[in-house]
C-alpha cells in the first residue's frame, strides 16, 4: 500500500477513530528520545503504587476520555 493510498484511508475512517490511530502512530514511532529524571521516575512510581493500592480511585478510560472530549469541545 503507498503513502497516498493510506493517507486516502485515513480520510475515509471517522474523526476519532484517525485521531486514535495518529496517536498510535506518534507513540509508536514518534522518535522521542526524551530521558525521564530520577525524580520523574520515583514519581511514575509511587503513582503506580497508589494505584495499585486504591483501585477504586480509577476512572474508567471512557468515562475519562468522553470528559475529556467535553471539557475540550473536541467532537467524538
Amino acid at each position: 500500500m503507498s503513502r497516498t493510498e493510506i493517507l486516502e484511508e485515513l480520510r475515509r475512517m471517522p474523526e476519532p477513530e484517525r485521531r486514535e490511530f495518529v496517536e498510535m502512530i506518534d507513540l509508536e514511532f514518534g522518535g522521542s528520545n526524551d530521558a525521564l529524571t530520577p525524580e520523574q521516575i520515583a514519581e511514575l512510581e509511587r503513582r503506580a503504587a497508589d494505584a495499585r493500592a486504591h483501585p477504586e480511585r480509577g476512572i474508567p478510560w471512557e468515562t475519562l476520555r468522553a470528559e475529556m472530549f467535553a471539557r475540550y469541545g473536541v467532537k467524538q
